[in-house]
């Protein structure tokens, strides 16, 4: 996996994702990621590039929520996908208590992004990030 940022949409896999969220118009291709990532609950191993994925899912439902981190290069699709399903959004409670979980689910001993974050140098601030975000979801 190409990473370049700590932040949930600085990384190859989360720049795919989000291409292929400009396909979408409404939360489907959000709540199948989070469901991707909540099948770890009983597999007990997430794959890197599913946490990966369901970072930028859990950050692109904060946005839409009006709870999203900084804007910055790595997020403009991200953004631009917003701005243009936020006039018809609806706030939907089973994904956000979907986005919770899966954040839990990237964080958990049975995480392959974790693992590969905890084997580098930036794991605290990494982990500082995804606990940024639960704190933003939460508010």
């Amino acid at each position: 996996m190409g990473t370049w940022a700590i932040g949930p949409y600085g990384n190859d896999f989360a720049q795919d994702w989000l291409e292929d969220l400009q396909e979408s118009k409404d939360l489907y291709f959000i709540e199948d990621t989070l469901n991707n990532v909540l099948q770890a609950e009983t597999t007990e191993y997430l794959e890197a590039p599913f946490g990966a994925e369901g970072l930028a899912a859990v950050e692109t439902w904060a946005r839409l929520l009006g709870k999203g981190g900084a804007s910055d290069g790595d997020s403009e699709r991200a953004d631009a996908w917003v701005a243009d399903v936020l006039p018809k959004f609806k706030m939907r409670t089973d994904i956000a208590d979907k986005a919770v979980r899966a954040l839990d689910v990237v964080l958990s001993e049975g995480s392959e992004l974790r693992e590969l974050w905890q084997d580098s140098e930036h794991y605290d601030d990494w982990r500082a990030s995804v606990a940024e975000m639960q704190r933003r979801l939460s508010a």
